[in-house]
Formats: structure tokens, sequence, C-alpha cells
């Protein structure tokens, strides 16, 4: 069995990494909210797929009600602020039981999946599968963030494998 050192610094970077998740969707939901015509824009351009290729087949896929692309990016806010929330409580249940046994630590990984869930519903279903496949966001040179989904799925997955396996 591990000593109290071993657990204490294998938890450590979790709780970092989970503390920088919640952050980052923090400011990013922050941002959204305090700047909302920004990113609205984005939301509104690969909806009705005004900058997809020029003889690309599935532009009749787009939407252009000015509601629904209110709707949905008042939903991708309201995710980014779920996301943070939870990834905040989390990380600080992670900080309080840094030290703790191993079923006590355990129990406090519930909030840890509801946010890393949150994440990949975000990043890899609505950006990935319908921003980038189904508004064929890929074919956009100025209205993509398939990178950006790649990037904090990633980060998705690391979180999603620590939490398995820090015990």
């Amino acid at each position: 069995m591990a000593n109290k050192n071993e657990v204490y610094f294998s938890r450590l970077p979790l709780f970092v990494l989970l503390f920088g998740w919640g952050l980052y969707h923090l400011i990013v939901a922050f941002g959204n909210i305090t700047d909302y015509n920004t990113n609205f824009e984005f939301v509104k351009h690969v909806m009705s797929m005004d900058s997809i290729f020029q003889n690309s087949s599935v532009g009749y896929r787009s939407i252009s009600i000015p509601l629904i692309h209110h709707i949905t990016y008042i939903f991708i806010i309201i995710l980014e602020a779920m996301i943070a929330i939870f990834g905040l409580i989390a990380s600080v249940q992670f900080y309080v039981n840094l030290s703790a046994d191993t079923d006590k630590f355990n129990e406090k990984k519930k909030t840890a999946y509801v946010a890393i869930t949150l994440g990949i519903l975000l990043w890899f279903i609505s950006f990935s599968i319908v921003g980038a496949e189904w508004f064929s966001m890929w074919q956009s040179q100025q209205w993509n963030a398939i990178d950006t989904a790649n990037r904090l799925l990633i980060i998705d997955a690391i979180l999603y494998a620590l939490v398995i396996k820090v015990k």
C-alpha cells in the first residue's frame, strides 16, 4: 500500500488539472456573457453555413433563424457555466480530501464525472459532431473551432483517465 505522501502527490495533479478545467470554463462563460455578440457571430455563421464550400451539397442543413442561434448559444454558455461550477466544486472536494482514505476520496469523484460528462457533451457532441460534421464547420476557414474542440476534448479524456486511475 502507498504511503500518505505518495497518495497526496498522486492526487495533487488531479486537483490542479480539474481546478484549471473549471477555471477555464468560468472565464469562457464569463467572456461569452459579458461579450455576447463576439462568439454569437460564430454560432450564427456556423449554423447558417454561410462560409462552407460553394459547391457543397449539404447547405440544406443550414439554420438561419436568429432565435435558434440565440437558444443554441445560450445552451453553450449554460454548459460552459455548469462545467465551471461542477469542475471547481470537484476540485475543492479533491483538495479537501487529498489525504483522505481511498473510499472517501473515491466518493468525491461523482462531481468530477458530471463536469467531465458535460465537457464531452459540449466539446465532442456539440462542437465536433453537430458543429463540425452536421453544419460542416470543417469547410469554413473563418468559422472553424475544430482544433479548439479537439484540444479541450483531449483534456476531458485526460481528466477522465486520471479520475478513474487516481485512488
